[in-house]
């Protein structure tokens, strides 16, 4: 069952086109993974995905309804969560405040302690939250994204500022939502976190789709040719190896192969026969960073998002709960461009 279904999406502002026929889907549980550089087109698509913004022309499910139909936008604001780059929240209220008074725009949350252990921040539901850390705030945006129990959850750029512990652990939380049932769509500029979090990948550069597939398999990685680095041994050549197309550069040695043990066992065998050492020896295969630097290098931000002077749609400023007791107050959240 698909939670997100993407058809010949697009969307221009006046001659700019910001989103030029992209389609994806994403699978019930999973979490899958939106990467893009600043003005590929990234930020527009997921703001018609999440009722911001009016496309053009395209078709786009949500949960099975459409997040620019008026008529499903409470249900579908009921049944999905935000965590965006920037949430505004009063600095003078505690984090337990903070998080029961978003409860409150929901039919049906979750209990608000068990939110509080969910994202960490046992022992701070007294703090305010203008004392409350970077990371911290970051974990309460997603407290905040989550006390709805969302069906759906959009997380954009969750780890920012986060420190390398700090990010493992928001980590772990995201697979826990996931492992609950929640499906999530990331987008993050850290491809070690795409790697270590989604299921499935999705490039999008000048305003299309130009791969997608496992981290494993984007833009065939796994069939790339494998790469052997090491430093040349003192008083060698890169002529005197026995392996052909060694190529020498700041003082490492690249050789590649589609199957890298022939070629090592030669390597390391005329390194004994020598008695050399090749120090930093490594073998592997592009990374994802080197495979999205591939995909993208070519793209530039003058077909990307909105230009920064382009007038916002009436959607761009919504709500973030729609779910919300009859007669509250219901905060109006603005969605931060990239």
């Amino acid at each position: 069952m698909r939670s997100v279904v993407v058809e010949d999406l697009r969307k221009s502002y006046g001659s700019v086109h910001a989103v030029r026929g992209v389609s994806f889907d994403v699978e019930q549980g999973e979490i899958f993974a939106l990467l893009g550089p600043n003005g590929a087109g990234k930020s527009t698509t997921l703001e018609i995905l999440e009722g911001f913004r009016k496309r053009d022309s395209g078709t786009v499910e949500v949960l099975g309804m459409d997040p620019g139909s008026r008529a499903d936008g409470r249900e579908l604001r009921e049944r999905i969560g935000l965590v965006l780059q920037d949430i505004a929240v009063e600095p003078y209220l505690t984090v337990r405040e903070t998080i029961t008074r978003a409860a409150g725009y929901y039919r049906t949350p979750r209990d608000v302690g068990e939110v509080i252990e969910l994202v960490d921040l046992a022992g701070k539901e007294k703090q305010k939250v203008r004392n409350l850390s970077g990371g911290q705030k970051r974990r309460l945006d997603l407290a905040l994204g989550v006390i709805g129990d969302p069906d759906l959850l959009f997380l954009d750029e969750p780890t920012t500022g986060f420190d390398p512990n700090a990010r493992r652990g928001a980590w772990e939380l995201v697979r826990r939502l996931r492992d609950t049932g929640t499906t999530i769509l990331l987008t993050t500029h850290y491809m070690e976190e795409a790697q270590q979090l989604a299921d499935r990948v999705a490039v999008i550069a000048a305003g299309r789709i130009v791969s997608e597939g496992t981290p494993a398999t984007l833009g065939g990685r796994d069939s790339a040719k494998a790469r052997i680095r090491f430093a040349l041994p003192e008083g060698c050549t890169a002529e005197d190896l026995p392996v052909a197309d060694a190529v020498l550069a700041e003082g490492l040695v690249t050789v590649e192969a589609d199957e890298p043990t022939e070629a090592l066992h030669r390597l390391t065998g005329w390194a004994l026969d020598r008695g050399a050492v090749l120090d930093r020896l490594s073998v592997d295969r592009p990374s994802l960073e080197d495979v999205y630097l591939s995909l993208t290098g070519e793209s530039g931000p003058a077909s990307g998002d909105e230009p920064a002077d382009g007038p916002a749609t009436t959607d761009s400023a919504t709500t973030k709960s729609a779910g919300r007791k009859t007669g509250s107050p219901e905060p109006v959240l603005e969605r931060s461009a990239r």
